[in-house]
């Protein structure tokens, strides 16, 4: 069951501390297996082969280590806090905008990389990205990435939309109707940067910098093209499955996405493309973090080392539509195959503006709007 709103709000309002504590001692060596490891993930991210044989990735794994692997799935990063505040899992697959708030609230343990012999398999921009890395401490082992996609449907757009405006403002498309109940938009507060991100280049003079920094007028400015929004949108979605069956039958023609619905979509010969338009695209970074009091740390560091399996971070990649962690996964992967890489955005890194958790302290602006205002306002917008 979804957590309520109010555990959502309570779990986006906590406050960053000035300074980041170490939650705990991590292992000096990893020993025999506890028979279980319990993950939090996004849905896709783990697989066994149930969807389709040839995805599975956790098979193996068990029958090497003796870990059974338990999933609990979370749709929205805000789940996902909620989740291992209420503890009881040892890893999750945070987003960067629920991994420093993990870091903060003292949730996750710092991971000694030298148990990971395949850490330096790394892509290097990742290494030490700051949304695990913390005064040089890491907080977990980086899974994936990608891009927040502009979902279209090819009968109703026969060019790829050049702007994310036809989420953002009423118009008609191309096909004569109004965008109006056609479009869609993210159920999560981190989607304040997306409005952020497309008025940065429709409304330059706010001076937008950072969508995740975000001064009081640069602020008002994204809440008042979502507020203005919201009588366009047909569906607010997390739910990756909900907005395929949107897609295919309830008429919407374009909504934020990943390459996971639009790979689901394509497979079932539905007429759905992507694309970033001129505006650029946020997106996701994804860390395996472990929980602080994991009951089960010998195997969540034996999976925390299986996760950068190069047949594992192809196999993902190709499933999920998104970019291994590991280079080297790009090359010699059946599913991925060798272009798959380029296409699902290697080459866009340096475009994607990567979640992170707004806080009052930011580089860019004196001050800016934290996320526990973010929270409030967003969920205000939906009115829920």
């Amino acid at each position: 069951m979804m957590p309520s709103r109010k555990t959502l709000v309570a779990a986006g309002a906590l406050l960053f501390m000035g300074s980041f504590a170490v939650s705990g001692d991590p292992l000096k060596s990893v020993g025999e297996g506890e028979g279980q490891v319990d993950i939090v993930a996004w849905p896709g991210y783990i697989e066994r082969g149930e969807s389709d044989k040839n995805y599975d990735w956790v098979t193996d794994f068990e029958k090497e280590t003796g870990c059974k692997v338990n999933v609990k799935t979370a749709a929205t990063s805000d789940e996902m806090v909620t989740l291992m505040n209420q503890g009881g899992f040892d890893l999750v697959t945070a987003s960067g905008d629920a991994s420093l708030r993990l870091v903060a609230g003292k949730k996750v343990q710092p991971i000694n990389i030298q148990l990971i012999p395949s850490w330096m398999k790394i892509d290097p921009r990742l290494q030490t990205a700051p949304w695990h890395t913390v005064d040089d401490v890491h907080y977990g082992v980086p899974y994936q990435w990608g891009p927040n996609v502009l979902a279209y449907n090819t009968n109703v757009f026969k060019e790829a939309p050049k702007s994310w405006s036809v989420v953002f403002e009423e118009q008609n498309l191309p096909d004569g109707k109004s965008n109006k109940g056609r479009v869609q938009a993210y159920d999560g507060p981190i989607y304040i940067a997306d409005a952020a991100l497309y008025l940065s280049k429709k409304k330059p003079e706010l001076g937008i910098k950072n969508p995740y920094e975000l001064n009081k007028e640069q602020y008002a400015a994204a809440i008042a093209l979502l507020q203005a929004q919201r009588a366009l949108i047909g569906r607010y979605w997390h739910d990756a499955t909900v907005q395929v069956d949107d897609f295919k039958n309830e008429g919407v023609v374009a909504s934020s996405s990943w390459p996971y619905q639009v790979n689901l979509l394509q497979a079932d010969k539905k007429p759905i493309a992507s694309t970033i338009p001129e505006e650029g695209a946020t997106g996701w970074a994804d860390t395996t973090m472990m929980h602080v009091d994991a009951k089960h740390p010998n195997c969540a560091y034996k999976w925390l080392e299986h996760s950068l399996n190069p047949k594992l971070q192809g196999d993902l990649a190709s499933w999920f539509g998104s970019v291994p962690t590991v280079p080297s996964a790009c090359k010699g992967n059946a599913l991925l195959t060798d272009t798959g890489c380029e296409t699902n955005g290697f080459g866009n890194f340096d475009k994607i503006w990567f979640w992170r958790t707004p806080t009052a302290k930011c580089e860019k602006e004196s001050s800016c709007v934290p996320y526990s205002q973010w929270a409030k306002d967003y969920i205000a917008i939906l009115g829920k």
